[in-house]
């Protein structure tokens, strides 16, 4: 049986990364500028270092843009688009059968603590969470497993007892190197992306049976 669960944060409970490449698209179209969902999707789930949507246009392609005006504008853009997102499909109903089953709730999550805490906050959720860890906390982010490593011993956990609930291939790439079982419940984003570890894949957690998880049915035929 399953002790616990440990979310990621951006594009699974939350659908944050779909309204950040709307904003960055239509601000890169504002400069002549396609940007793709495959360069795009370099840096979802993890850090900017691979690459940063806020400074390609003037690091790599030198053209002559605000740096500061850009990123207030893209900021603001993804503000709006954030008004009309909501919890996503199964997410609440899994955090309240997971306490009343006496599961441990984690989150990992590759963005900051003050980001995460701030969606939290306002979706009324903080107080599930047993144990919150984030890119303060880490010297590393996802795909390396530092987050789900300290999350679970944070749990006091060991890796088959836990299931990771991901979005992207970053963070599934991290439990599996953690050696979690992971679920996928990819956005209208990362739907396009290839996932090359193995994981159970669903349109959304209202789809998957809790019982079917706890239990691990639903990794039966998971390579």
């Amino acid at each position: 049986m399953i002790k616990g669960i440990i979310f990621d944060f951006d594009g699974t409970i939350i659908d944050t990364e779909t309204a950040w490449y709307t904003a960055f698209n239509e601000a890169y179209e504002e400069h002549g500028v396609e940007l793709t969902l495959e360069q795009y999707s370099t840096c979802i789930g993890t850090s900017l270092n691979s690459f940063n949507p806020y400074e390609y246009l003037m690091t790599e392609l030198n053209l002559d843009i605000d740096k500061q005006a850009f990123r207030t504008a893209v900021q603001a853009r993804h503000s709006k688009l954030m008004e009309l997102e909501a919890i996503r499909p199964g997410i609440q109903h899994y955090l309240d059968s997971a306490k009343e089953a006496g599961l441990r709730l984690g989150l990992a999550s590759s963005s900051s603590l003050e980001w995460v805490e701030k969606y939290l906050e306002q979706l009324g959720i903080r107080d599930y969470f047993d144990c919150i860890r984030t890119s303060d906390h880490v010297q590393k982010v996802k795909p390396d497993p530092e987050l789900y490593n300290q999350a679970l011993s944070c749990l006091g956990l060991a890796p088959d007892e836990a299931v990771a609930i991901e979005d992207s291939p970053n963070g599934s790439r991290a439990a599996a190197a953690a050696g979690m079982h992971c679920v996928v419940i990819p956005n209208e984003i990362t739907s396009f992306l290839d996932f090359d570890v193995p994981h159970h894949k669903t349109d959304s957690l209202s789809e998957l049976d809790f019982d079917q998880l706890i239990t691990r049915d639903c990794f039966q035929s998971v390579n």
